[in-house]
């Protein structure tokens, strides 16, 4: 298992900027790593269901980046989208 690469991580997360894309290689995570914090973030009802414990270790650090990384982009388009605080009709 290799160490991610500037490339994987732009591969495997294609939004994020350099400071992210540095935090997480600063993790010293592999690309198996990785894919199991995005498959976290994705839905971990399956995961505890299998009886997986919760993230740990280097994945549990992915897990937190792409969070905060996810709860930016959700504020950056409530801000670019004035509307998506309506109601539906």
């Amino acid at each position: 298992m290799t160490r991610l690469s500037r490339d994987d991580v732009i591969k495997a997360v294609d939004r994020a900027d350099d400071v992210t894309i540095a935090q997480i290689i600063g993790t010293g995570a592999t690309a198996e790593e990785l894919a199991e914090a995005q498959a976290w973030l994705a839905n971990d009802e399956p995961m505890i269901n299998d009886l997986r414990p919760l993230a740990q270790g280097r994945v549990r650090e992915l897990v937190d980046i792409l969070s905060e990384l996810e709860e930016e982009e959700e504020e950056q388009e409530g801000m670019a989208d004035p509307a998506s605080g309506s109601a539906i009709d």
